[in-house]
């Protein structure tokens, strides 16, 4: 028998393996039978039905930004323990159970059992469910409720490293706390998928390329490819889908499984589930650290968010504006896109259009909150365009 040549064997053993393979798998190895060719995934998709005239609300957060990261750390406040628990970024929603199961492990370690928790968005509520299931009875003080709330105001997909601290403050103890954050709080919403009023599920994101080059900028670069470098194990299944596969012309398609939010069921699920625990609400504003005092709880979790800027005199938080143009569902529309800086998230309680920008410093330094109707529009037209003749 003639021994194969040696390009055969790099083939077989190099890059070209699995290619290789996969052609072999769909020919026939004797005479007589025709070779079959492997035909790559076809992408189809249902319309979606997107106009101006759709929109229903244009509305604005500003994410609590901090170049070092979220602060979880305990102080002494007076003859009190305040454990702070703030400055996500982005990433507030993706991150609230294991960064709340790191405050709740502060809070716990002082012996208290009768605990306060400032603030009632994302990370106030879950830290308030994580210490009850610690067995802490817990007050929640918060001027403001779901959906009142800024982190009711968030995008609402899976993004743990989304504005998450400058790279120059990604240490390798930072990166450690961010993979316990991203694990526990991965890990926790695979429990809650399949719940009633579908608070948390799965869909794909279609990410069209275009041959826009990248937008420079000198200020100091944002942490990326935490989750690569130190969970890869969490990254789903990706697809590419080349021109002629997609009904997007001549682009190239990337296609990513991610978690997707749908905020109001899941704000309703975390506050149910705090009260049907036995779980304490009393809206009250905080005006300085002194209102803090006279509550009666003798350790205290800081869960303000961006308000710990002015409350606790937090100048290290730098705002982020973020606006979603929000508009009326329609038809069996579950996946999401992103395209030219814009993308579209089909959340049940209203999907969601909003321009990104061209990096990450977009929006970045910005608290005004009132809402562009020019920028929404432009999320919108950007989107619907894709489906312009087809």
């Amino acid at each position: 028998m003639t021994r194969p040549s040696l390009a055969r064997r790099s083939l077989l053993t190099g890059g070209g393996a699995a290619l290789s393979m996969a052609l072999l798998s769909g020919c026939a190895a004797g005479p007589g039978k025709v070779a079959t060719v492997v035909k790559r995934p076809m992408l189809t998709l249902a319309p979606l039905r997107a106009s101006l005239d759709r929109i229903t609300q244009i509305t604005v957060c500003t994410r609590p930004f901090r170049p070092q990261g979220p602060r979880i750390e305990r102080v002494s406040f007076g003859d009190k323990a305040l454990v702070h628990h703030y400055g996500h970024g982005g990433a507030g929603w993706s991150l609230s159970w294991g960064s709340a199961s790191m405050a709740t492990d502060l809070a716990m370690a002082t012996g208290a059992k009768d605990i306060a928790v400032i603030g009632c968005g994302a990370i106030g509520l879950t830290t308030a469910l994580q210490l009850q299931r610690a067995g802490a009875r817990v007050t929640i003080y918060a001027r403001d409720l779901p959906p009142a709330t800024r982190s009711s105001l968030a995008t609402g997909v899976w993004s743990p490293e989304s504005r998450l601290a400058l790279q120059q403050h990604a240490t390798a103890d930072m990166k450690a706390q961010w993979a316990r954050m991203a694990r526990v709080s991965y890990d926790r919403y695979q429990t809650l998928l399949g719940l009633p009023g579908t608070p948390i599920e799965w869909i794909d994101t279609h990410n069209l390329f275009s041959n826009a080059p990248p937008v420079p900028d000198e200020r100091p670069a944002f942490a990326h490819g935490l989750t690569r470098e130190m969970t890869p194990d969490l990254r789903a299944p990706r697809i590419t889908y080349p021109a002629g596969n997609h009904p997007f012309g001549d682009r190239e398609v990337l296609t990513t499984s991610g978690l997707m939010f749908n905020i109001a069921a899941y704000s309703d699920y975390l506050l149910s589930s705090y009260l049907s625990l036995g779980g304490k609400i009393e809206v009250r504003e905080f005006y300085n650290v002194t209102d803090l005092s006279v509550l009666p709880q003798k350790t205290m979790v800081n869960c303000t968010g961006y308000g710990a800027k002015a409350l606790f005199g937090d100048d290290s938080l730098v705002p982020v504006r973020g606006q979603l143009a929000r508009m009326i569902p329609d038809g069996d529309v579950h996946y999401g896109l992103y395209f030219n800086q814009t993308s579209f998230v089909p959340r049940r309680d209203g999907w969601v259009f909003q321009v990104t920008g061209a990096n990450d410093y977009y929006g970045y330094g910005i608290e005004d909150a009132v809402p562009d109707r020019a920028e929404a529009e432009r999320a919108v037209t950007t989107i619907a365009g894709l489906f312009a003749g087809v």
